[in-house]
């Protein structure tokens, strides 16, 4: 793969570190963004001068833009933005206040818009380019009830991207827009998920777990071969299928799912 200029956000732990060594290891040049800026400059230590940090909260749109240009600043242009970062939220329905609503709209579904808005355009000018949206499995399938909100924030992400490729399928063929749709991974997105009890662990959700770098590795293989989406464990497709098929059967467990 050519060497790229890639914008990660959620860059500082999970996934997205996970994501940055990869490209590091890749000879990419990386702008990573995140909170937390002792674990952001950490990953990115391993890049060199190919890998700069800017904090950043995503739910900011001033901020996600400064991100932006940062990138611009120190190496011209964009090539790829992930917009990785993410919460999950331990609460069922019925239980749910507007805060953790906001908070779950704002971390997963309006971050992302934010990072569409920014580099999209530039995309445009440069008549190519590759818009990664990192979703969840279970934006697709509702296996864990108690993430709720989290499942609807990122079901809108998943039309949101959808119709983001639709509108620049005809006019800009090599602007390429993919959705990432992780299964349970093995991070700590679980301990700090919104109300998460202090024993909280994965939720299984009858999909095996991954790690990290697994799913990394696939986002990097993605970045090489854009497609429009990715189900980083095989095995969620197969559930995906299965739960559209008959979504009453699925729900009742007819089916084994």
């Amino acid at each position: 793969m050519d060497t790229k200029v890639i914008v990660v956000t959620g860059a500082s732990g999970g996934i997205g570190a996970a994501l940055a060594r990869r490209l590091q290891a890749g000879g990419h040049m990386l702008v990573l963004g995140a909170r937390r800026r002792a674990l952001l400059e950490e990953v990115a230590s391993a890049g060199g001068d190919h890998a700069i940090t800017v904090v950043t909260d995503v739910t900011r749109r001033a901020d996600v833009e400064r991100l932006r240009d940062a990138a611009f600043d120190a190496f011209g242009h964009v090539d790829v933005w992930v917009n990785n970062a993410g919460r999950g939220i331990f609460r069922q329905p019925l239980e749910l206040t507007d805060a953790d609503v906001d908070e779950m709209m704002d971390v997963n579904f309006r971050s992302a818009l934010y990072g569409m808005q920014a580099i999209v355009p530039h995309f445009k000018e440069r008549g190519g380019g590759h818009l990664i949206n990192v979703s969840s499995f279970l934006g697709r399938v509702p296996l864990v009830t108690f993430r709720s909100a989290y499942n609807a924030a990122k079901a809108a992400l998943n039309a949101l991207t959808a119709n983001m490729r639709m509108e620049l399928l005809r006019d800009f063929p090599d602007i390429h827009v993919s959705l990432v749709m992780p299964g349970v991974v093995r991070t700590d997105f679980h301990r700090n998920a919104l109300g998460a009890p202090s024993e909280a662990g994965a939720p299984r959700g009858g999909v095996p777990a991954q790690t990290a770098d697994e799913v990394a590795e696939r986002m990097v293989d993605l970045i090489a071969h854009p497609v429009a989406e990715l189900y980083t464990n095989p095995a969620s497709a197969e559930i995906a299928r299965r739960y559209y098929e008959n979504v009453e059967a699925f729900e009742s467990g007819r089916t084994g799912g």
